[in-house]
């Protein structure tokens, strides 16, 4: 018993210390986790999630009322499979703050992020100290604390697993571990949902490859495939609805180029250790030829280090050590670029696992001790690697010289410090060294966080934190399917906060909305109003809306819109057009033959004005809606309906009947994108499913039915594929543990767990 409480309580105060850091962010910035895509689209779906989960919907695969952003299978991101994320968001539904919400679900991940790096470092060997001071400083590398966790926290969510998926696979291939547990984590990082997580998946097993076959070890070898047989049978359940998908979605193509975008320079990758070096890397806004925060650093001590560093270990060790290389070179080229690759953009997005991979190199030399012979001439040498990383962080930013200035200073004492503990510390040298490189650590995080409090790379967004402030100021306001004519970057009296809401804040408002936050898209109805991803659109969006369609019935009844909230300023501000991309294709603008419209709107039969100022004038319908418990919006001539029920988001269920002659089919329209996947019956007959107005989903009652009840149901492209795949991985899985139970008794006494053999 006492031996494991040693054992643990290295990593236990690990994981206390990280989350009390990661409150650091907090003291300059309360919003720090709650920002750009955490607040349009992380966190308030994650609040309709957990109701969802609550109300007993699992799992939750479509969200009817958040229209193109409701296909959550297909989104991926939002980790629908993932028990993990599951249990969050139930969190989350069940917290009053979204800021509050976002600092507690992000610290968690950082701290087992901290875990995994920590587990990993002492699988390759390095001591406890050493493996400490990686784990504490990868989390709040630049990339992972500012973009991960500030604001695209999917990729902190998948990458927290992948140290865990390296240890374990790698544990596994030993003998060390059951194979169950690599399965595991490999299915919590790739049914997170995001394609970095499975890339890094892919990565960290062909460097275990590389690795045992470099080592000739080719039982090694056979369980790594093994195990990487079991993870990949995970993919299609997660992957399989984004593909089906991918023929009514907006991102489709299959992308390779170069913009520029978030693409470090070799340089700025050089200067890892720098508090103050701000990369000049091309961001999302055009006039900006820097970023604001430090998205290239990694940990202070790595560079200044170098000069006391025993690299012979490395060379002694290079065999048990390929993975780590393996890795950290292939993420080296995929963070210089191209900035676009198939579904990879932006390369910045690769530089935490090239430091995961650094952090176990690291860890491994810092364990073999500090060389402190030929004094005299590391002294210089570090001194001139302080001057060149000072010299880059000026030339790149020369303005805040003073805090260039400052940073070289705490290196210089910092690295003085480590020195000293190494050559005079004796047995307490170890935990002095954790001591300087964490406190290290904890100082540079106050001191960027103070001098870069928010990063203003990306969309700075101000939302109301309170979900019971959003339901009191919007869902009494606007009820029933709402659509917001808006444009985000317009200015208004009263802001986002009061009016208007973008993204998918109306979701943890409580009120649909078609003018929600997809990363996915729905091409039908983009064109019919001209939607943006973030929830935004043009001024003909309005006149869109009351066109007589093909079906006769105008776009708001067969949506079934019952509330519309026209922005001021879209009308009264002149529309600018953006130039466009040279040798984009010029797709035709089908809302070109619309009039102008004019604010204050034109009211059109059926609708009133229920309210306007000075920001927006918000429009009811009239009458209530037919069909109150359905999405049933239109029915054919001759066709009653007696009853329309939803079971759950994605079966509708409608006992009919007909009069008159029934030669003819009729139509059924539902307030439904017909998003892949969809199929229908009648009285247990297969009928056909196919698109209406802006992307609808319409049925066909055949010919020569007179009553009966239509069974409409929504399952995932590859839904039974995906589902069959995964549990054929997990069985694999099981019976690989099998294999090594059994050969553990064998093979009793030897401390191994045994082989697959």
């Amino acid at each position: 018993m006492k031996i494991w409480l040693n054992r643990a309580s290295v990593p236990v105060g690990l994981c206390v210390f990280v989350a009390l850091l990661a409150q650091v962010p907090l003291l300059h910035n309360p919003t720090f986790y709650f920002t750009d895509d955490s607040a349009a689209q992380f966190l308030p779906m994650w609040h309709r999630l957990g109701e969802q989960l609550l109300a007993g919907n699992w799992p939750p695969l479509l969200d009817n009322d958040a229209w193109m952003g409701g296909n959550l299978a297909a989104e991926a991101l939002f980790g629908v499979w993932n028990p993990v994320n599951l249990a969050n968001y139930v969190l989350v539904a069940g917290l009053d703050d979204l800021a509050l919400a976002a600092t507690v679900v992000k610290t968690e991940f950082l701290v087992l992020l901290a875990l995994g790096v920590y587990l990993l470092c002492r699988e390759y060997g390095a001591a406890r100290w050493a493996g400490a001071a990686l784990a504490v400083a990868l989390p709040f590398g630049g990339f992972t604390l500012y973009f991960q966790a500030s604001t695209w926290v999917a990729g902190l969510m998948a990458f927290a697993w992948v140290p865990y998926v390296w240890w374990s696979a790698r544990r596994t291939a030993r003998g060390q571990l059951y194979a169950v547990w690599p399965f595991v984590f490999g299915a919590l990082c790739v049914t997170n949902g995001n394609p970095y997580g499975v890339l890094g998946v892919c990565a960290v097993l062909l460097g275990l490859l590389l690795e045992f076959w470099l080592r000739k070890d080719k039982r090694a070898v056979y369980r790594v495939l093994l195990v990487g047989g079991c993870v990949a049978a995970v993919v299609p359940l997660v992957f399989l609805p984004l593909l089906g998908a991918s023929t009514v979605g907006l991102r489709t193509g299959k992308e390779l180029f170069n913009l520029g975008q978030l693409v470090p320079a070799f340089t700025d990758l050089l200067n890892l250790s720098m508090p103050s070096h701000l990369p000049s890397i091309r961001t999302f806004n055009p006039n900006a030829f820097r970023m604001t925060v430090p998205a290239t650093y990694f940990a202070w001590f790595v560079l200044p280090l170098l000069a006391w560093l025993d690299f012979g270990v490395l060379r002694r060790r290079w065999r048990e050590l390929t993975a780590a290389f393996v890795v950290a070179g292939g993420y080296l080229l995929l963070s210089l670029g191209p900035s676009n690759l198939w579904m990879f953009r932006w390369p910045l997005r690769h530089v935490e696992s090239l430091f995961l991979a650094l952090a176990v190199l690291t860890a491994v030399l810092l364990s073999a001790g500090l060389r402190t012979d030929r004094l005299r001439l590391r002294i210089l040498a570090t001194g001139g690697i302080l001057l060149l990383s000072g010299y880059l962080a000026f030339a790149a930013w020369p303005k805040i010289s003073l805090r260039h200035l400052f940073s070289l200073a705490l290196l210089a004492g910092l690295t003085a410090l480590v020195v000293l503990a190494a050559r005079r510390g004796g047995r307490w040298t170890g935990r002095l060294s954790a001591a300087v490189l964490c406190g290290g650590t904890a100082i540079v995080l106050l001191l960027q966080t103070t001098w870069q409090p928010y990063n203003a790379d990306v969309a700075g967004y101000r939302f109301p934190q309170s979900t019971d402030q959003l339901h009191e100021q919007f869902a009494k306001r606007y009820r029933g399917t709402t659509v917001q004519i808006a444009d985000r970057g317009l200015p208004g009296p009263n802001g986002e906060n009061r009016d208007l809401l973008f993204g998918n804040m109306y979701a943890a408002a409580g009120v649909p909305t078609l003018t929600a936050y997809t990363g996915m898209g729905f091409k039908p109805l983009h064109k019919a109003l001209c939607l943006t991803f973030y929830g935004g659109t043009c001024r003909k969006a309005y006149p869109a809306l009351f066109q007589p369609t093909e079906s006769g019935r105008s776009l708001a009844d067969l949506l079934r819109v019952e509330t519309i909230v026209v922005q001021r300023s879209l009308f009264t501000t002149p529309e600018v057009k953006a130039p466009p991309i040279p040798g984009a294709k010029i797709e035709p603008d089908p809302l070109a033959g619309l009039p102008e419209p004019s604010y204050p709107p034109v009211v059109y039969p059926g609708w009133r004005v229920e309210e306007s100022n000075d920001a927006v004038t918000v429009l009811r319908r009239i009458q209530p809606l037919e069909w109150s418990e359905g999405r049933l919006s239109q029915v054919g001539a001759g066709v009653r309906i007696e009853a329309d029920k939803m079971a759950g988001q994605r079966t509708e269920l409608v006992r009919f009947s007909r009069s008159g002659p029934v030669e003819s089919k009729a139509e059924l329209t539902f307030a439904r994108l017909n998003w892949p996947g969809y199929s229908a019956t009648v009285n247990d007959q297969p009928v056909a499913v196919r698109n209406g107005p802006a992307g609808t989903v319409v049925v066909e009652l055949p010919a020569g039915v007179r009553s009966g009840e239509l069974r409409l149901h929504w399952d995932p492209p590859g839904f039974k594929i995906g589902i069959g795949s995964a549990l054929a991985g997990l069985l694999a899985a099981l019976a690989l543990c099998v294999v090594q139970f059994r050969s553990r008794r064998r093979t009793a006494g030897d401390g191994r767990f045994g082989g697959f053999r």
